[in-house]
């Protein structure tokens, strides 16, 4: 899987999480730039793409992401 299929799955996933399907990422979105991506909708993000992916992000993980690029750059390495 490259890194636009997983853009493309995560997507999908921030928009059920979020319930917003009007989302657009790209590698450079934060949390900023998605009014519904508070700290709490943060923590049910993690769970789902953990699910989605089959990985486990460790706390320090997590907390290095810049924006969603580094989050898939993770996965990537996972």
């Amino acid at each position: 899987m490259d890194k636009n299929e997983i853009l493309a799955k995560l997507t999908t996933i921030f928009h059920e999480e979020l319930d917003n399907e009007h989302i657009v990422l790209n590698f450079e979105t934060t949390a900023e730039d998605i009014e519904e991506w508070d700290s709490l909708s943060h923590i049910q993000l993690i769970v789902a793409v953990e699910k989605a992916f089959g990985v486990r992000f460790t706390s320090s993980e997590i907390q290095s992401w810049q924006n969603v690029g580094e989050m898939i750059d993770c996965i990537v390495a996972k």
